[in-house]
């Protein structure tokens, strides 16, 4: 029996823990190899290890402008092709609003809103060029009603 995504390739930020990780075992099970994508170098050469040699580490700080603006032509530069892209990685402001800061708010916006536009805007061309491609965005239910 083939594998579902054998000779794809997929990128997943956040993909050192959680629903990333989980992604990306999901993706390495049907043949895929995976970028896995997060800012923790350590924790990322960890995850290689564990995953094998068709998880491919890509350290990038989505909230560093010039990290999150070379990820993609850094990934395209180890690899010839991005066949899925999921936008996974990103944060959550618990509690009531009042109890937040404008810094958290910043932060929370430019890694779940702008990063995701900026790495949709990077690797669109690509897949535009391919005729192929699928991009997914992980969202939260914290959209839908107050989570505490």
């Amino acid at each position: 029996m083939s594998a579902v995504l054998e000779d794809k390739i997929a990128v997943v930020t956040g993909a050192a823990s959680g629903i990333g990780l989980a992604t990306t075992r999901a993706l390495l099970a049907q043949g895929a190899r995976v970028v896995i994508v997060d800012r923790n170098e350590a924790v990322l050469r960890e995850c290689v290890a564990q995953l094998g040699e068709n998880a491919i580490a890509q350290v990038t700080d989505l909230l560093d402008a010039e990290s999150c603006a070379a990820m993609i032509p850094e990934i395209l530069g180890k690899l010839d092709h991005i066949d899925i892209l999921h936008c996974n990685a990103g944060t959550y402001i618990g509690g009531d609003l009042v109890d937040t800061t404008p810094e958290a708010i910043d932060r929370m916006l430019n890694l779940n809103v702008n990063a995701v536009m900026k790495n949709v805007l990077a690797v669109a061309p690509h897949m535009m060029a391919r005729k192929t491609g699928d991009i997914l965005v992980t969202c939260s239910v914290a959209g839908h009603f107050p989570t505490y």
